[in-house]
């Protein structure tokens, strides 16, 4: 069904689909793994972060974590 779309202000697209109008069917696929400490992704204006130890575990055993080929 057409839709009137007004002004659009768009920053940053990254990895993903914009669409505007009529569509069937959309399906983006992506994966990733991150891994931060105490206070790794704070973000804000102000910010007071009091961390005695920071210690990750980084050893990954596993091969595949998520898989996304074939996950229609």
């Amino acid at each position: 069904m057409p839709a009137i779309i007004g002004p659009v202000h768009i920053v940053n697209v990254g990895g993903g689909i914009v669409q505007f109008g009529d569509s069937l069917y959309i399906s983006p696929k992506s994966n990733s793994k991150t891994v931060a400490g105490q206070g790794g992704f704070n973000t804000g204006g102000f910010i007071i972060t009091n961390n005695g130890l920071s210690a990750n575990n980084v050893l990954d055993t596993d091969l595949i974590d998520q898989p996304t080929v074939g996950n229609n």
